[in-house]
Parts: structure tokens; C-alpha cells; sequence
């Protein structure tokens, strides 16, 4: 493993994101590299200030209240409560709350609807995060020797019909060259326990990898963007096929590398 193989990888090895095969070569490397063990030792004292720093944010006692709130109230709480308090609460509200939603049986549903829309998005946001995740190890694995492509060129007419009966789906495979993103070949790959297509294009000296597949992640037409230990990633769908591309050039570059592939995609409209 060389120096630049190896500093790729080290916020993967700090985080625990790596496989067993990568650790060991990553600390076979440290053992014999103080250079990158010393960068180990810069980044993990940097992990270690920003946890004491506490930068995360609190949620806000009234956000708290609010949702607390809209959650229905158990069964055994309201059975078990005096008589009492029951109707000093009553009272403290008034008619309205016989009537506001109809009675506490729509209240009640309403609540639960609102709960179950929290649930669902917060199922949708950690599966995306977790194939978020996936896609950067993903990245980091084809950056090792030997498995950035599974057939090497530039010519798309060759790439394309090279994953015919492999997969499910028909990646799409775009020649970018004119447009500074230069073809380089695909792979197979798996994702989230899904064989997909890689597409794989580099800009300079940067990788990108393209990701095509069926279904992989929840629903986004759009592109939806984040960053990921160092690595920018984007998400978006077209049709039935979920595109997820990551890599370590700038946002800006990677969002005209999007902007260009959905553009060569896309037909163009049909004279007036």
C-alpha cells in the first residue's frame, strides 16, 4: 500500500468504517510509515477536539414540548389519572376541546398520523444516510489496485453493451470527455446488498464514481447533495434508475459533472 492509498483511507480506518482485509493493510502501512502515522495521530487528536468541543446541536425545550404534544397519550395514563385532574383539564381547555377536531378520537388519529409521518421520514433519512455510506466505501474500495474497472476504456459503445445480462437494468454510459469529464471504464460493484453498475470517470487526477441501479435508496427527483469524510456525494433519479455519485472533487465540479450527465440524458425537445 503507498502513501497516497493509505491517507485515503485513514478517516475510513479511524472511524471503523473499514472491512478486516483494509484494516490490516492500512496498519501493516503505519507500522512501517511514520509519515502516515503521523497524520493518524493529527487526525484523531482533531476527532478528539471537535467531540469535546460539543459542536452538536440540542433540540430546544419548546421543539421538545411540541412534539411531545402531538404524540397520542397512553392508554394506562389516562385510565390511571384522578377524576380530579381530569376535569380541571377539561375545564382549562374548554368546549373547544370536544370540538376543535371533533372529539379526541380524531385528535387522537390526527396525532398518529403525525407520528407515523415522523417515523417514515426519519426511516427514509437513515436508510438514505446508510446508502450514503455504502456509496463512500464503495469509492474507497475501487480506489485500491486493480479494481477501479472491470473493463478499462473510453469508448462507451464498449462499456455499455459490457454489462449486458449482468444486471437488471441498462445503465446508462455517457461519454463526457468534451465536456472535462473523461470516461474511463465501469465495474460491477454491490451496494446495500445490490449488484449495481459503476460508471467510472475522472476529472484531472480525481476519480468520480457513478452508481446506477434499481430502487436503491428512498425516492429523490431531484439532487440531493451532502459530504461524507472528506467526500462529496449526490443523489438523484430519473425514470426507474436511482444515480448516486461520489468523489473528492469540489461540490461546484461535481455538481456540473450532474448537471452535464442529465443534460447528455436527456433528449432534447422537439423542434417548434
Amino acid at each position: 500500500m503507498t502513501c497516497e492509498e493509505s491517507e485515503v483511507l485513514l478517516h475510513a480506518f479511524i472511524d471503523g468504517e473499514l472491512d478486516a482485509g483494509h484494516s490490516r493493510e492500512v496498519e501493516a502501512h503505519l507500522a512501517g510509515c511514520s509519515a502516515c502515522s503521523e497524520k493518524l495521530e493529527t487526525f484523531g487528536a482533531m476527532r478528539e477536539a471537535m467531540a469535546a468541543a460539543h459542536l452538536k446541536e440540542a433540540a430546544p425545550a419548546h421543539l421538545r414540548r411540541r412534539v411531545e404534544a402531538a404524540m397520542p397519550v397512553p392508554a394506562t395514563r389516562v385510565a390511571g389519572v384522578s377524576k380530579s385532574w381530569r376535569e380541571s383539564w377539561r375545564e382549562s381547555l374548554g368546549a373547544s376541546w370536544r370540538t376543535f377536531f371533533g372529539g379526541f378520537t380524531i385528535g387522537t388519529a390526527l396525532s398518529a398520523a403525525v407520528a407515523a409521518s415522523l417515523v417514515i421520514a426519519v426511516f427514509r433519512d437513515d436508510q438514505n444516510q446508510q446508502i450514503t455510506s455504502e456509496v463512500v466505501s464503495a469509492h474507497l474500495r475501487s480506489l485500491q489496485a486493480n479494481h477501479l474497472t472491470d473493463v478499462e476504456t473510453s469508448d462507451q459503445h464498449t462499456v455499455k453493451p459490457w454489462f449486458n445480462g449482468k444486471l437488471d437494468v441498462a445503465p446508462p454510459v455517457i461519454d463526457l470527455t468534451a465536456r472535462g469529464f473523461t470516461l474511463i471504464g465501469g465495474r460491477l460493484d454491490e451496494i446495500d446488498g445490490e449488484t449495481v453498475a459503476a460508471i467510472v470517470y475522472r476529472r484531472n487526477n480525481h476519480v468520480i464514481n457513478l452508481f446506477v441501479a434499481r430502487h436503491l435508496g428512498t425516492e429523490h427527483a431531484a439532487v440531493a447533495g451532502e459530504t461524507r469524510h472528506g467526500f462529496n456525494v449526490r443523489h438523484w433519479t430519473e425514470g426507474s434508475l436511482d444515480f448516486w455519485t461520489v468523489s473528492d472533487i469540489n461540490a461546484r465540479e461535481l455538481d456540473e459533472f450532474c448537471r452535464q450527465f442529465m443534460t447528455a440524458l436527456r433528449p432534447p425537445p422537439p423542434p417548434s
